[in-house]
């Protein structure tokens, strides 16, 4: 932060559902990464020397007859290790004071509602006190573009939780998967609804907090809808589904995508376009490593989408010429549309810059195929050690002419979550198998 800096994180505040009732809790993810703390109605102060301040609620005996223990600020600064803990209630006041002779103040900006505003007013708190000698900070800086780069690597504690988070989830999707096959085979009406009970009682039953995210289980043409969810869709045999789904381990996520046959056997034309997805998801691992680029994963996968849409038939030779062709003209994009990746921790779609922060100032420009318009980009992330990442190539065949009727609404995606290594990447998800005959096999069971 520099000499004389000081960093204001506050923790999410809680959102109303109905009347009289809240959505679950969740705490705002830069906040818990600096202090371990899952209450609501809480704030950190960091300065450069190290001291730290911790805003939080009061201890009241009565409310926590309705809503649960209250650390309090007197308990706050052993078991959370800050410099001092006041009640929430005084920060209008105490703030102020904590930030006059600072240099800079740090907070994150565009994520928190209304905090701008309040920044202000506690400057402006600060300027009135000026003729007294009183100093306020000249300069701003957004904290997220620090603490970003921190969580980009995690340390070892933080792999050993999302490997468990991982574990977990890949029971979840086994046991979906299972219980699909199950039921059609005793005759018994199946829907989306099913299967993601199933999901949520793994991932209770292995102690995570619950999904990283609203998981989706797609049946049939629903699986040709990225962000589809759960609902109450019939599960029909001879028809795929997908599921996307993960847990959340004392707050951090796992995100897994799994394609099935509903009733456990693969038809041709899914089998060929299930391993087309699954060979470009390989060739995207072979060069997830440290010192290869982010962007190399998308580029290694899309040049084997590209070649197999051509075999397949999904995309005309006589039209689209080669798969480089296809690859220029972005041809694809017709059954292929986002990124084969994407940073994991905290957040499903964890923070952290995707261009090389050593060659930020250089860019290139071009023309979209698509849109026509001139697109500028950045060098991409040099892979490091540590990083962990999700490899999620697909496809999605929606009705269209040219397009042979055997695909039809047909929507495939494999997905797992990878830790960076110096010699490549541990995928921590494959407790849930990817292979086709592994996949019937395990129906079977």
């Amino acid at each position: 932060m520099g000499d004389g800096g000081i960093a204001i994180i506050p923790t999410a505040p809680e959102r109303g559902r109905n009347r009289d009732n809240s959505y679950l809790y969740r705490h705002d993810s830069y906040f818990y990464y600096l202090t371990g703390f899952t209450e609501p109605g809480a704030c950190l102060v960091l300065r450069a020397d190290g001291s730290s301040t911790l805003f939080c609620q009061p201890k009241d005996l009565e409310r926590e007859i309705w809503d649960g223990y209250r650390l309090g600020p007197q308990a706050a600064v052993q078991t959370l290790g800050v410099s001092e803990a006041l009640s929430i209630d005084d920060i209008d006041t105490r703030l102020p004071r904590l930030l006059e002779n600072q240099a800079t103040v740090w907070w994150p900006f565009a994520t928190h509602e209304g905090l701008a505003a309040r920044v202000e007013g506690w400057l402006g708190q600060v300027r009135a006190r000026t003729r007294a000698g009183a100093l306020c900070p000249a300069a701003q800086g957004d904290v997220c573009t620090l603490l970003d780069e921190m969580r980009l690597v995690k340390d070892a504690h933080e792999l050993d939780l999302m490997r468990r988070a991982g574990q977990i989830s890949a029971r979840a999707h086994i046991r979906a998967m299972q219980r699909s096959a199950r039921m059609l085979r005793a005759g018994e009406a199946v829907c989306e609804y099913h299967l993601d009970a199933e999901l949520l009682h793994e991932f209770r039953q292995g102690g995570a907090n619950g999904v990283a995210y609203e998981s989706i289980v797609a049946a049939g043409a629903n699986a040709c809808v990225l962000h589809y969810r759960a609902d109450k869709a019939p599960v029909r045999a001879g028809e795929l589904v997908l599921i996307d789904a993960g847990c959340e381990l004392d707050g951090y996520a796992s995100d897994i995508t799994r394609t099935f046959p509903a009733n456990g056997q693969f038809s041709g034309p899914q089998r060929d376009l299930y391993q087309l997805v699954l060979a470009s998801q390989k060739a995207a691992v072979a060069v997830t490593k440290a010192g290869n680029r982010f962007s190399d994963a998308h580029d290694a996968a899309v040049a084997v989408l590209a070649q197999g849409m051509l075999d397949v038939g999904l995309l005309d030779r006589n039209v689209y010429g080669t798969a480089q062709d296809v690859i220029a003209q972005r041809a694809y994009f017709q059954f292929y549309m986002h990124r084969t990746g994407h940073w994991l921790g905290m957040d499903v779609h964890d923070c952290g810059s995707y261009v090389e922060p050593s060659e930020i100032d250089q860019s290139t420009q071009h023309t979209d195929a698509l849109s026509g318009q001139v697109v500028t980009t950045r060098p991409s992330r040099i892979l490091r050690a540590g990083m962990v990442t999700t490899i999620e190539p697909g496809i999605y065949v929606r009705p269209a002419p040219g397009v042979p009727e055997a695909f039809h609404h047909i929507g495939i995606r494999i997905e797992d979550d990878a830790v960076v290594t110096d010699t490549g990447c541990e995928l921590i998800t494959r407790g849930v198998p990817v292979e086709v005959a592994e996949i019937e096999a395990l129906m079977r069971d």
